[in-house]
């Protein structure tokens, strides 16, 4: 089995770029996952950001969950569960409208701080996108426009901790599913493993690294590129010693963004049609029905509905 990817950004910057970049474009045709260090997200930062996610977990959220496994019985579980996961979230938007000054229970530093990090994250995710464009051979800003719609893109963190579970083998911490958006930028817990990705039809960890962030793609990336890229199968392992936590941040496009493959990638290809034309905000209402299922019958659903969207070029200037 190959290495996990690991892409140190700055080599981007000397005369390695070339290898880089092509360590790159391999993890995105070849895993949909890589990690990066050395990002430009200061350690110390980071360090914050986890001190007070846990401390969140522990004050506000800890106990919920102990209670919620209580009255489902799930410690006593003697088969395996298919409809939930052993996990603890809440969720923060940060764009087009942020409500981080909404959501209970958040003390005054930890919002500050989050505000931060969602400002330094989609910093981030907009250099990436652009770095996919220049393996793609797409016009620098293409996919941040393709994501834009009319009020710009959807930026959001899931906050999650996933506690230790008694019955790791019956029940899953997150079941398996492709991501839905975007690119998806995640600051895990560099102790406590969990996170899998499904390779050459292998379960394959992706290891914890101190201050990296994993970097996935999803379903919109894989419709973009015409399947050039593609979003894959991922899960989290519950642990039965440790608490797990895991701050998922998706750089999605606006909702009523249009989507469809890239018309450059596409006359490149002999099959034209491999990926439909929708609208994002439509997508996401079939994904929320059936997120834990295959993603082809998503795409092919869409394909069949022939329905027809108004689509005028992508202007990247």
């Amino acid at each position: 089995m190959a290495t996990f990817p690991v892409v140190n950004m700055e080599k981007l910057d000397g005369e390695e770029r070339a290898a880089t970049m092509d360590l790159i474009k391999d993890a995105c045709e070849n895993w949909g996952f890589f990690e990066l260090v050395n990002h430009g997200i200061a350690p110390e930062f980071m360090d914050t950001v986890e001190r007070l996610t846990k401390e969140h977990y522990r004050k506000c959220m800890e106990q919920r969950f102990k209670e919620m496994v209580e009255s489902k019985g799930l410690e006593a579980v003697q088969s395996e569960i298919d409809d939930l996961d052993w996990e603890s979230t809440f969720f923060l938007r940060h764009l087009p409208v942020s409500n981080i000054s909404e959501i209970p229970d958040l003390d005054d530093e930890y919002r500050k701080v989050m505000k931060e990090f969602a400002s330094q994250l989609e910093k981030l995710a907009e250099q990436l996108l652009d770095l996919l464009c220049e393996n793609l051979g797409l016009e620098k800003g293409y996919l941040k426009k393709a994501f834009y719609g009319s009020k710009g893109p959807t930026f959001g963190t899931k906050v999650s901790n996933y506690p230790p579970c008694p019955k790791p083998d019956l029940i899953k911490g997150l079941r398996a599913h492709t991501d839905a958006g975007g690119i998806i930028l995640l600051f895990q817990d560099d102790k406590v493993s969990g996170l899998q990705l499904l390779k050459d039809d292998q379960w394959v960890d992706v290891p914890p690294m101190r201050h990296s962030i994993v970097i996935n793609l999803g379903d919109q990336l894989e419709v973009i590129t015409n399947g050039k890229y593609k979003s894959v199968m991922h899960r989290v392992i519950a642990q039965t010693d440790g608490n797990r936590m895991s701050l998922a941040s998706f750089y999605n496009p606006g909702s009523d963004a249009v989507i469809y493959p890239a018309p450059a990638l596409v006359e490149k290809e002999e099959k034209k049609d491999l990926y439909p034309k929708f609208v994002f905000e439509d997508y996401m209402k079939l994904y929320a029905g059936v997120k834990f299922q295959a993603k082809e019958p998503r795409f092919e659903a869409f394909k069949n509905l022939e329905t027809t969207v108004n689509v005028g070029p992508i202007v990247t200037a």
